[in-house]
């Protein structure tokens, strides 16, 4: 039997409501996650209070940055083992949301864990940001992108701003302090058609862990020669 006290406690804090069939689906989904986990690498965190804490409350502390109750349209790029993606569709059913990652095997697990789960409206996608957001049904098409991936946030902001449509926001999840990275992101969301809202820094709910959020509003077009070809963000991030 497992202990939920500790994502019971963090979602009580986040202000999320849990009923035993979304509980339920957190369980269901720590054992694929560990099951597949012995075959592939897909998470070096498996103990459960763990995964409950750094997987499961930090994807769904997002609620700090964006009422999620008031967005549909969701894209998760680079989204890895399904984070934030499948938490937040388990939290907040109403979403509609796309899982992108690079890796085949990656979505294969995805696609277990949707149909095991009985989620609807998840679409998994294999490929690179760089070519899916520049397919019209993709591009500025989402209210909220989200992204987990390490990665520096002017490649980020290249990645992900394309997918969002004016109005929206993109929302990169971060550790700690990020002045730094935000200072020299700054010029890129201007270029890409986005404007940096105030950060939100935090610690994750029942740890000291320090956490935080980007939040770029997306206020006009990205142009069209953004974002650039597969490879080029990350070797030379804009300026």
């Amino acid at each position: 039997m497992y202990n939920l006290t500790i994502l019971e406690k963090g979602c009580q804090e986040l202000g999320i409501e849990l009923d035993e069939k979304k509980k339920q689906q957190f369980v269901d989904f720590y054992e694929l996650l560990t099951e597949w986990n012995k075959v592939m690498n897909l998470t070096g965190i498996t103990e459960f209070e763990e995964v409950l804490q750094k997987h499961f409350i930090d994807s769904l502390a997002i609620q700090k940055a964006v009422d999620m109750n008031q967005i549909f349209t969701v894209i998760d790029v680079g989204t890895g083992a399904g984070f934030p993606g499948i938490p937040l569709k388990i939290a907040f059913p109403h979403l509609r949301i796309t899982l992108l990652d690079s890796l085949q095997k990656r979505i294969r697990f995805l696609d277990e864990a949707i149909k095991a789960l009985s989620l609807k409206d998840v679409t998994t996608m294999h490929g690179r940001a760089e070519e899916y957001a520049r397919r019209k049904e993709h591009r500025e098409n989402y209210e909220l992108c989200v992204s987990r991936a390490v990665a520096n946030l002017s490649s980020l902001s290249e990645y992900c701003l394309p997918f969002v449509k004016i109005g929206g926001i993109f929302v990169s999840y971060k550790s700690g302090n990020i002045e730094e990275e935000l200072k020299q992101s700054e010029h890129a969301a201007a270029i890409l058609g986005g404007e940096k809202e105030k950060p939100i820094y935090f610690q994750l709910p029942g740890s000291n862990i320090e956490r935080s959020f980007v939040r770029i509003r997306k206020i006009k077009n990205t142009p069209k020669k953004y974002p650039r070809k597969a490879g080029i963000p990350a070797k030379e991030p804009l300026s």
